[in-house]
């Protein structure tokens, strides 16, 4: 069974929240702020965290950072806040998707679902299993990516939209189809989404992230790796 944690402290939404997962046969644990989510966190192991950045105590952003330090389950984020800087902010501190208030009940569970997708293993075939460059090396099978001899941190996300492109290299994977894969979704409104994730990755791997010599730009197109 998958198990959710839901971060939110509108007792009505929490509600509505519990019924329609736990109808699809979800676990659900419910914390009305970030201590009890931290908290409920570690002692429940969710497989995904739904969180709510306007909390009494903290700041959702300040409970991404806490979990980012030793967990990389999928964090959705449901929030009210619609500026792009808030989204963004959210985003860098690591987490996986940023769903704006009110919601249908139909795209939080297939985002939610699209979220469980990317953190399954999938069958590698072994030719593509260790992927290598001139700066770092990444071991699919292990989920791994080694840069200067130390591990880098990656968040769910980032490695889903990482494994899409290393193992086409030289490829362009269009938007859309990048869109769909990581997110579930295929709407051209959501690009940011590949440009902030894209601007991270960058940032983590790249010697000159401006100018990149691993994880290319296609205007208007997509994206490709070159090995």
């Amino acid at each position: 069974m998958t198990r959710v944690l839901v971060v939110e402290d509108d007792p009505q939404l929490v509600r509505a929240l519990v019924i329609n997962l736990q109808a699809r046969k979800y676990g659900v644990d419910a914390a009305p702020d970030g201590a009890t989510a931290l908290r409920l966190a570690a002692a429940r192991q969710p497989d995904v965290v739904m969180l709510d950045l306007g909390l009494p105590d903290m700041d959702g952003v300040d409970i991404i950072k806490g979990l980012r330090g030793w967990t990389r389950v999928p964090i959705l984020v449901l929030s009210a806040r619609q500026g792009s800087d808030e989204k963004v902010a959210a985003l860098d501190a690591g987490a996986d998707d940023y769903i704006t208030k009110p919601f249908s009940m139909d795209e939080l569970l297939a985002r939610l679902r699209a979220a469980v997708r990317r953190t399954e293993d999938t069958p590698l075939v072994p030719e593509t299993v260790l992927v290598e460059t001139a700066d770092f090396s990444i071991d699919l099978l292990a989920k791994r990516v080694v840069l200067g001899g130390r591990d880098v941190r990656l968040t769910p996300t980032e490695w889903h939209l990482l494994e899409i492109l290393v193992t086409n290299p030289g490829r362009l994977i269009t938007q859309k189809h990048l869109l769909q894969e990581v997110w579930g979704v295929s709407q051209s409104n959501k690009t940011n989404y590949l440009r902030v994730y894209m601007a991270q990755l960058r940032r983590k791997l790249e010697t000159d992230p401006a100018h990149p010599r691993y994880l290319i730009t296609e205007p208007g197109m997509g994206y490709r790796f070159e090995g």
